[in-house]
């Protein structure tokens, strides 16, 4: 549910996938955002580790924004490089396991059977992820067929980059006005 759901997930999915034309790429991107996101949604939860969650999904929202400035090649123009990849996608991924493993530790889940609970709630959200790249991948590949893809990838990824900075300012609004706003 919370893959399909959580629009922050789906936005940055999308935005690393966006140029994406081999499987073997996609894979290793979305591999990397995985183990980053597994990663810190078990130690978070099992270690009780817990940020911020304000700052946490303002972060999150900021790696949608990120990836859609870096599809349009904003870093380029801007500061004549970027940063690697592969290194950003993991370390999105961290942020994005925190973000959940802060919503799960509000729950109070009994320590009765976590770890396999945490661990098929995680693959739970990894069937989630494959399902929407099942879908998203291939309307990719049709629509990358089309002659305005490249005048409407643009305005696809600005309109990418204004859902992660909504979703960033909804963060940052209950962040100030600690959840009133």
């Amino acid at each position: 549910k919370h893959m399909v759901t959580g629009i922050d997930h789906v936005f940055f999915l999308v935005g690393v996938v966006f140029f994406l034309r081999r499987m073997k790429d996609i894979l290793l991107y979305v591999s990397l955002f995985t183990a980053g996101h597994s990663l810190t949604l078990l130690v978070g939860v099992l270690g009780g580790i817990s940020l911020n969650q304000y700052v946490v999904d303002a972060i999150i929202g900021l790696s949608v924004v990120y990836k859609a400035f870096e599809n349009i090649g904003g870093f380029d123009r801007i500061f004549g490089g970027k940063l690697n990849m592969r290194w950003a996608v993991f370390g999105f991924g961290l942020f994005h396991g925190l973000g959940l493993a802060g919503k799960l530790q509000e729950l109070a889940l009994s320590q009765d059977g976590l770890l396999i609970n945490l661990i098929s709630f995680n693959v739970g959200v990894e069937i989630g992820q494959v399902i929407v790249l099942a879908v998203t991948v291939p309307l990719l590949n049709l629509w990358r067929q089309s002659r305005s893809f490249p005048a409407q990838a643009y305005a696809a990824n600005i309109a990418l980059m204004t859902g992660g900075f909504v979703l960033m300012g909804q963060q940052l609004a209950g962040l100030v006005w600690g959840g009133r706003a």
